[in-house]
Order: structure tokens, then sequence, then C-alpha cells
């Protein structure tokens, strides 16, 4: 495409005279002024506006809303045997004759119950659940492989798969 710079003369008739990333000189010689670079530029805009990395999969919304119900319900089951076990040591010690409540011992028996609460909070997390549908995933991809389809990225067989 012929550039040409802007003039009093041409102003009117819009030249364009940007040059776009990847342009090729027949002939002629220029000088040009980077104007914008990456992002910026007009074919940067243009792949930020197709980049739909950030868009999560209906896979990964469920998988989302299952980990934070796990987590809610592990806060709670934590959040209940530490107050039983703290109960149970109240119940106990008022139950004693030889036992005070502000002792070393009782101190150390609410943080046991307390460190119980966290393993049980730790517990109730899933790992292995990434790692599940991760290799789910790679075998729709082998899969889709077999039917001659070729699949760049493991999210991309979720979507094709759902398209039935």
């Amino acid at each position: 495409m012929h550039k040409a710079h802007i003039t009093p003369v041409n102003e009117n008739h819009g030249p364009v005279p940007f040059v776009l990333k990847g342009s090729l000189v027949e002939t002629g010689e220029g000088k040009a002024l980077v104007c914008a670079v990456g992002k910026q530029t007009r074919s940067g805009r243009a792949s930020r506006s197709l980049d739909i990395e950030d868009d999560q999969t209906p896979l990964q919304l469920k998988l989302e809303t299952i980990a934070n119900t796990i987590g809610y319900i592990g806060m709670t089951v934590a959040l209940a045997t530490f107050l039983a076990i703290v109960l149970k040591m109240v119940i106990q010690i008022h139950h004693s004759t030889d036992r005070q409540y502000l002792e070393m011992r009782n101190l150390m028996g609410v943080m046991d119950a307390f460190i119980i609460a966290v393993t049980v909070i730790v517990v109730a997390v899933p790992e292995g659940l990434p790692l599940a549908v991760t290799i789910s995933l790679a075998y729709s991809v082998g899969k889709m492989a077999d039917l001659n389809n070729l699949v760049r990225k493991l999210d991309a067989s979720e979507t094709m798969g759902g398209a039935d």
C-alpha cells in the first residue's frame, strides 16, 4: 500500500502514513517514527480483543463451585471440632477438683485443638481434584486426536466435547 506523509495539499484526501508491523518496503526509502509498541499497536489491540484466556471454562466454573463448597464444609467441620474439643476440656476442668482454668496445660490443650482444626481444613482441600481433571482432559485430547481433530489446548477439548 502506497504511503505518503501528510501535507497541506493532500490532507483532505486522507493519506494513511502509518506502517504496520511486518510491512515490507518495495521501492524507495523512508523514515519512521515509532508511536506504539506491543499491546498498544493496532495488531496488539486486535490480539488483545481476541484474547479470551481469562474466561473460565464451564468445567473450571463447576470445579471452583465444588472447591468453594468443600472449603466451606471444611471450615464448618473444623470450627465444630475446635469448639467440641474446647467444650470437652472446659467440662473436664469444671468437674475436676485439682485443675484451674488458667493453667499452662489447659492452654496447651486449646493449642492442640487449634492444630487439629487447622489439620481438618488442610485435609478438606481436594489436592487431587485438579490432577484428575487434567488427566481426563488429556485423555479427551488423545481421543480427539484419534478422530483426526487437532487440539492445542486441553480446555479446548472440553469445549468441543460440549458441542454435541
